[in-house]
């Protein structure tokens, strides 16, 4: 079934005007244009446009969805990637929205809110962006992936996903130190309790996935080194490890 430039806009809420902008640009092209100059569109691209009003809720600009789309066709990636932050963000509107209530409460109280309390959802947040500064830029450069300055960041979930890979890669790597096989039990128990630990966390991640994942970090220098920093040989460990559990799991 095709779909008119006005229809697209009554499903969507988008308007023409805006739909033909984004056809302008390269960003959203019609299935077919007839004869007569109509644009029409298919579910493909009703799909597309999902992905990238998506996109604007979490204020990318339009020519970097352009680059984020082009790069990528897995739509399963692109929907779990969008999620994830759209969960971070609404994770810490949520924190705000709870120190929002609580101000209200004590100034109907006539009370003096607690300093600390005062600031829930907005501390160490810059601490948090100088921290992936550098991930960030080198992510920007290597892969032309750029996030707004306006995305949000949920602090405790950013703290606990910390702690945690903290404690898998330390566990990993007195292992690997230890000379326990990658492919012992006592290793797999770590990738699955990590696993499900993001899994907990909103990631959609199988082991296949995190296979993946760590042969990715064998053929890319930056997080390479972050791993190899920690314990010479723990890269390929990890992807060795990682693979041999993903196999064993099908």
């Amino acid at each position: 079934m095709l779909y008119t430039v006005k229809e697209v806009s009554e499903l969507s809420k988008v308007t023409v005007k805006a739909l033909h902008h984004y056809h302008k640009i390269g960003l959203l092209l019609p299935h077919e244009i007839t004869e007569a100059g109509y644009r029409l569109y298919g579910i493909r691209e009703l799909e597309r446009l999902q992905e990238i009003l998506l996109y604007r809720e979490l204020d990318f600009p339009l020519e970097q969805i352009k680059r984020l789309l082009a790069g990528e066709t897995d739509r399963t990636f692109i929907l779990a990637s969008q999620m994830e932050l759209l969960q971070l963000r609404k994770q810490r509107l949520e924190k705000i929205l709870e120190t929002l209530r609580a101000s209200v409460a004590s100034a109907e109280r006539g009370e003096t809110m607690d300093e600390k309390t005062m600031f829930q959802g907005f501390e160490s947040e810059e601490a948090w962006k100088e921290a992936l500064k550098e991930q960030q830029e080198y992510l920007k450069e290597t892969y032309e992936v750029e996030w707004p300055d306006s995305a949000a960041l949920d602090i405790q979930r950013m703290n606990d996903m910390a702690a945690e890979a903290t404690r898998f890669m330390q566990a990993m790597a007195e292992a690997l130190r230890g000379g326990v096989k990658h492919t012992d039990e006592s290793v797999c128990g770590l990738l699955r309790s990590h696993i499900d630990f993001l899994n907990r966390q909103g990631h959609v991640l199988s082991a296949a996935d995190f296979a993946a994942q760590t042969s990715f970090f064998l053929n890319d220098d930056f997080h390479l080194r972050m791993l190899e920093e920690q314990q010479t040989g723990l890269a390929y460990y990890l992807s060795a490890a990682a693979d041999a559990w993903a196999q064993a799991s099908v």
